[in-house]
């Protein structure tokens, strides 16, 4: 069985990406900056923003933070955007999900300048995503490509099913394992929780991606022999062997399907760095286009 390991690719991403930005500013340019829109006091959303941080800085990218309280209105934070997106000195712009309920997302994300959304959420880039044109791929699903091509995976003519239907992960995922490239040229079928008949479904899979958002709920009952387990979620389990009090896992069963699995992707050290790695690239991307 062969383990994907998702930080080993994402540092080999990493050391591209520095040695482009060193290319940058050998020749005068600047270099690229990724700015965050965080809104409240959550905490795994303050992680994840430093986490985002700190790997911006690692490849020598310029970051920066806006914070705002979740009492912030929605005028005010389109005002924010507004003036992000008026700044020619910042070349991508994430804002940090979920935000407070008075807070429409949709308007939000719709209101960030689609050469800046390198998160890839924004109407025009979905667009230009399932037209096969050239755009700003969401982040996760950017980075499971990468992980199938680093790790030799055959995808050309098999079957692929992906258990969860998001707008972030398993809708784009479709389209991209579907589409005329390499890797893609999958048939693929879309599942979630409402699937009549899913064990059966997913146990036909060469290719399974999971982001149903359940912890460990795809056991070994679930899965082909030989297929690929790609696990999409993250969740904290109760562990009182462990000196935090509990322990990360995703949406498999890791031992149990590591018994018939052909290859899978460990949770932490699987997907979680290859989005960042997306976001990195995304970031380079927009720096290029608006340095050009």
């Amino acid at each position: 069985m062969k383990i994907i390991d998702g930080k080993e690719i994402s540092n080999k991403i990493k050391k591209e990406i520095i040695t482009e930005v060193e290319n940058m500013l050998d020749k005068g340019l600047r270099a690229p900056h990724l700015a965050a829109i965080l809104v409240g006091e959550d905490e795994a959303s303050q992680t994840y923003v430093a986490n985002k941080e700190k790997a911006a800085k690692e490849v020598g990218f310029i970051s920066s933070i806006y914070r705002f309280p979740s009492t912030i209105s929605e005028k005010e934070l389109l005002e924010s955007i507004g003036f992000i997106n008026d700044d020619n000195d910042i070349d991508g712009l994430i804002i940090q999900l979920p935000l407070p309920k008075h807070i429409c997302e949709k308007r939000i994300i719709q209101a960030i300048k689609p050469e800046k959304d390198v998160d890839g959420f924004h109407p025009e880039n979905v667009g230009k995503m399932v037209l096969g044109q050239e755009t700003y791929l969401p982040a996760t699903p950017s980075g499971i490509i990468e992980m199938l091509s680093h790790a030799k995976i055959e995808t050309e003519g098999k079957e692929c099913v992906v258990l969860g239907r998001s707008n972030i992960v398993g809708r784009p995922m479709s389209i991209l394992m579907s589409r005329n490239s390499n890797p893609g040229n999958c048939s693929v079928t879309v599942c979630h929780t409402k699937t009549k008949n899913l064990r059966e479904i997913c146990k036909r899979a060469d290719i399974l991606i999971i982001a149903i958002g359940q912890p460990q709920m795809i056991d070994e009952t679930y899965i082909k022999k030989g297929a690929t387990i790609i696990d999409v979620g993250i969740h904290r389990i109760e562990d009182s062997s462990k000196k935090s009090g509990f322990r990360l896992v995703g949406d498999v069963h890791y031992e149990s399907a590591a018994k018939l699995a052909g290859a899978i992707s460990p949770v932490p050290g699987g997907v979680g760095p290859m989005t960042i790695a997306g976001l990195l690239q995304n970031t380079l991307k927009a720096a290029k286009k608006s340095l050009q």
